[in-house]
């Protein structure tokens, strides 16, 4: 209890000398000599832009800024061609989530992590476990089974290698599955005699009866248990995702599912200053009760900072792991279960009366819905709500998106819903989408977001950040080119142009938080939240992934520059 005492003072001490640097507003400044991408409703490119304490105060030609400039003794910021735009915002991730690999074993396949075949991810957690007390928990994330070379999940025969004296866990991409050796399973109380949960499924052996390690869904929330670290694990995590996120451009992020132990904790780094980037925070089904309730209730600096957005809720899972619910049968399904199209993870009972409750209190609600039956109900309980109880603007959302329908797309232009595509999904999974999952003309339809866009709905896009790394770049160039890991084009009806894709993680993601007054564009009055990159994306759509951020500003004052420590 001391060294928790004397850590939580150090932290304390820390976080008011980083509150006070952070968020003291800083003097003038005037940015030139580069293009300077507005994202505004008329896609002004302007040749200057003066921010005064946390604000953009002017925006406009170097001659009309110069003298703005000289009156106010501003610092000049030469951005010697390179490009201005707005801050990032991430529509849809789990911050901190990415920092979790500054604490578990990185298990992701390349090009976002080192792990090829089952040989090297055994590997990998057996170093981990020598160096681990016996009996403690040995965790890794970020497996793809449809990248190893062997093709499948490890099963607990599998992890038994790595150690049979320690619970061992690998943790799926996507996040909806997670492998385990004989060791967790009896830890978790899971046996042969031990019934699939609701919304969840134990994969078994067909040989032996008995679980064989692998767990879907709900099946998997002991293992989700282990992933929750102490104080210092925390402070870690912590620190790994804002470095990740500002040297990425996020200035703000978003944590999707949080509960309402996150939400306390989230509260408390902003109040110390340990967020030097904008936070929106989606509860879970649970905490979003406790906040209604009045049991719990976010302590935030301000919501300029940190603050609640809609609620987050579950219908169905992932498509990699053959959990999200399809009208259609997937195109291979999993082994000894012809016909298989998933099923939901919440029962759609529950997820419409969730929806209702959450509409007629005037909250904003986002659910996952990757599968299309799972859309199907996730539109019917909102325009079941809308109908019941009207509201002239709820902006709700379904997030993922992945195989929205072109009916669905009319559905959701006529309900005013907000469709948030994971379209990293064209690159990381899209050759198997086309010959494993949906099949070729399924998988050229997945995150429509040309579809959505003709029907002027103003998507988002996001990389559901730690499943994939946080990289705005890559989510624009996947937008825009639709291009696979073997090069081919998936969809091209469905590619987009730079600028919309860029508005999608800015403009209109900020929209989509109910924060468009206040970012996402470069306008005088709102927040100076500012990236600058390497060159603008919309000089040569094939050259997107070659941008760098060159620095990130939240609030008028520099975060991070590349190549700083």
């Amino acid at each position: 209890m001391r060294r928790i005492a004397l850590t939580l003072a150090l932290v304390a001490a820390l976080g008011g000398a980083l509150r006070v640097l952070v968020r003291r507003p800083p003097g003038a400044v005037l940015y030139r000599g580069g293009p300077i991408l507005t994202l505004d409703g008329t896609g002004q490119v302007a040749e200057a832009l003066g921010t005064e304490g946390d604000r953009i105060a002017a925006v406009g030609s170097e001659a009309e800024l110069l003298s703005w400039a000289r009156d106010r003794g501003a610092r000049v910021v030469e951005l010697r061609g390179r490009t201005l735009v707005p801050g990032f915002i991430d529509a849809h991730g789990h911050f901190p989530g990415t920092g979790l690999f500054a604490l578990f074993v990185d298990l992701q396949s390349p090009p976002a992590g080192p792990v090829e075949d089952l040989a090297g991810l055994v590997a990998r957690l057996g170093a981990r476990a020598r160096k681990t007390p016996e009996g403690q928990w040995v965790i890794g994330l970020g497996y793809d089974d449809t990248l190893l070379a062997e093709g499948r999940h490890p099963t607990r025969y599998d992890l038994d290698r790595a150690s049979s004296r320690h619970p061992v866990a690998a943790v799926h991409v996507s996040g909806h599955l997670a492998a385990v050796n004989s060791a967790a399973l009896a830890e978790l109380g899971i046996g042969a005699a031990t019934p699939d949960p609701e919304g969840g499924r134990i994969h078994r052996d067909p040989a032996r009866g008995e679980p064989d390690g692998v767990l879907e869904e709900t099946a998997m929330l002991g293992v989700s248990e282990r992933l929750r670290p102490g104080l210092l694990g925390s402070l870690r995590m912590l620190r790994r995702a804002v470095r990740d996120s500002l040297a990425a451009g996020i200035t703000t992020a978003q944590s999707g599912l949080a509960p309402a132990g996150l939400i306390r904790a989230l509260g408390l780094a902003s109040r110390l200053g340990l967020l030097p980037l904008r936070v929106v925070v989606w509860p879970d089904a649970d905490a979003a009760d406790a906040m209604l309730a009045g049991e719990i209730e976010l302590e935030s600096p301000g919501p300029a900072w940190l603050r609640v957005g809609a609620i987050k809720l579950v219908a169905d899972g992932s498509i990699q792991g053959y959990t999200a619910w399809l009208r259609d049968p997937y195109h291979v399904p999993p082994s000894g279960r012809p016909g298989w199209r998933g099923y939901p993870r919440m029962d759609p009972q529950e997820l419409r009366e969730r929806v209702l409750r959450y509409h007629a209190t005037g909250l904003q609600v986002a659910v996952h819905g990757n599968g299309d039956a799972a859309i199907d109900i996730i539109l019917e309980a909102i325009e079941e709500a809308q109908s019941r109880h009207p509201r002239p603007d709820p902006r709700h959302i379904v997030v993922h998106a992945q195989t929205a329908r072109p009916d669905q797309l009319d559905t959701m232009a006529r309900l005013g819903v907000i469709p948030s595509f994971f379209v990293l999904h064209t690159f990381y999974w899209g050759d198997r989408h086309r010959d494993i999952f949906l099949g070729p003309e399924r998988a050229r339809r997945i995150s429509p977001a040309a579809g959505a866009g003709l029907r002027g709905i103003p998507f988002t896009l996001h990389a559901d950040a730690p499943v994939v790394p946080m990289e705005p770049l890559r989510i624009v160039d996947a937008a825009v080119n639709r291009t696979t890991r073997t090069g081919v084009v998936l969809g091209p009806e469905e590619r987009i142009a730079p600028l919309a894709a860029l508005r999608a993680i800015t403009a209109d993601a900020a929209r989509q938080h109910f924060e468009e007054h206040e970012k996402g564009s470069l306008e005088p009055g709102k927040l100076a939240d500012l990236v600058i990159l390497s060159r603008s994306p919309l000089e040569d759509r094939t050259r997107l992934l070659e941008i760098e951020v060159e620095e990130t500003i939240v609030g008028g004052r520099s975060v991070y520059r590349r190549g700083s420590p």
